[in-house]
């Protein structure tokens, strides 16, 4: 991160970090490099440092930046996807034979990744529960690299004690990573805690407005981050200046909407522990939760994502998400409109019969920023 960004706040960061007037015209707003190729000043002889778009692209840059600057990181990358981020993680940081603690909570396609792929090169991992340091150390074991940690989780919204979870990796000699998308750096960094490595699905609310597809990286070590930039161009899943451009517009209203995300969610979240047919709410922001108090501690506020368990089982719960009007029915989430979802049947099918299979009776929302009064009226309606 530039020292020039250091004493700023974050909402004067999003919209300043990385975005440097052009210097050609003044354009406040970077360009969109489309651009495969650049001209070299002779051999060897680059402008910029750019040569070819998959290792540096100024859009991209652009972004990365911005990134860095958001989580108080040394270095940002960016990548095609939240899971091309997280495969370019797993191969810089593990080899054959090495140990990974993933979570007992944890998105479907992060397990997948993790059982299905990353296992075929010689890695194990096990699972734990992130919400308790003692649950994790007693998981690790002398080959352990790295700990897994999405706070809150997905789709249970399970909080884990960043700094206490770092302390145990540390005192192991493990990196801790965490999943920040649900979070975003607005409202929790976890790097000032003790992380090693925060990860992002851009596609969510870093991006907010369910047009693009991108994911993230961002470290405080030098070092490290040279090794990831090393593997990024490797291995060419790369975000495109287009996308790119996408999720750095996203970031510079962050702030704003993630106000109104959290404001939304916790009078959608206390409608539904009045409701007679829920029978569980899980929501960090209401006192309750069992996570609460280190919410509150890490925590701005508590963010969009809302998940509920239903009286009826799945049927059930199904239903109420093929009744909602406004609450969209569809994966992913982050964006400005809202999204419902059965988690069991969508996005954590991948996880049926494992560890980390989740409730039937789940239901998950993604609360966005239309009126309150409207998104609670489509609920009750859609509970009956």
């Amino acid at each position: 991160m530039s020292d020039r960004h250091t004493s700023q706040h974050f909402e004067t960061l999003a919209i300043h970090a990385g975005n440097t007037a052009d210097p050609l015209t003044g354009a406040v707003v970077p360009p969109i490099y489309q651009v495969s190729t650049y001209k070299q000043d002779g051999v060897g002889g680059l402008r910029g440092g750019y040569e070819y778009s998959r290792s540096a692209n100024p859009t991209r840059t652009a972004l990365e930046e911005n990134l860095a600057a958001l989580e108080g990181g040394r270095r940002g990358l960016a990548f095609a996807s939240g899971l091309a981020a997280e495969d370019c993680l797993l191969r810089t940081l593990l080899g054959p034979g090495d140990h990974v603690v993933i979570p007992n909570d944890a998105y479907g396609g992060t397990f997948r990744l993790f059982a299905k792929v990353v296992a075929r090169w010689g890695v194990e991992w096990s699972v734990a529960d992130t919400s308790d340091p003692a649950a994790v150390r007693a998981a690790l074991t002398p080959k352990t690299k790295v700990v897994w940690v999405e706070t809150p989780s997905n789709p249970l919204l399970g909080i884990t004690d960043i700094a206490a979870v770092a302390q145990v990796a540390r005192d192991a000699g493990a990196r801790l990573v965490v999943d920040n998308t649900f979070a975003t750096p607005y409202l929790q960094q976890p790097l000032a805690l003790g992380a090693d490595v925060v990860v992002h699905s851009l596609t969510k609310y870093m991006g907010g407005h369910s047009d693009v597809v991108g994911g993230a990286l961002i470290t405080g070590d030098a070092g490290l981050g040279e090794e990831l930039a090393f593997h990024q161009n490797a291995m060419g899943a790369v975000a495109g200046p287009f996308d790119s451009w996408l999720v750095l517009r996203g970031t510079k209203t962050l702030s704003v909407r993630m106000d109104r995300h959290s404001e939304n969610a916790v009078k959608v979240a206390e409608m539904l522990t009045r409701h007679a047919r829920v029978t569980s709410v899980l929501y960090p922001g209401l006192p309750e939760h069992p996570g609460h108090e280190v919410a509150a501690k890490q925590m701005k506020s508590f963010g969009g994502m809302v998940s509920f368990r239903v009286e009826g089982g799945e049927e059930a719960a199904v239903e109420v998400c093929n009744r909602a009007r406004i609450f969209t029915l569809g994966e992913s989430l982050g964006g400005v409109e809202s999204l419902i979802e059965h988690p069991g049947r969508m996005t954590h099918a991948s996880v049926a019969g494992s560890a980390l299979e989740v409730p039937g009776d789940l239901v998950r929302l993604s609360v966005g920023i239309e009126n309150a009064e409207d998104l609670l009226e489509d609920l009750q309606q859609a509970l009956g």
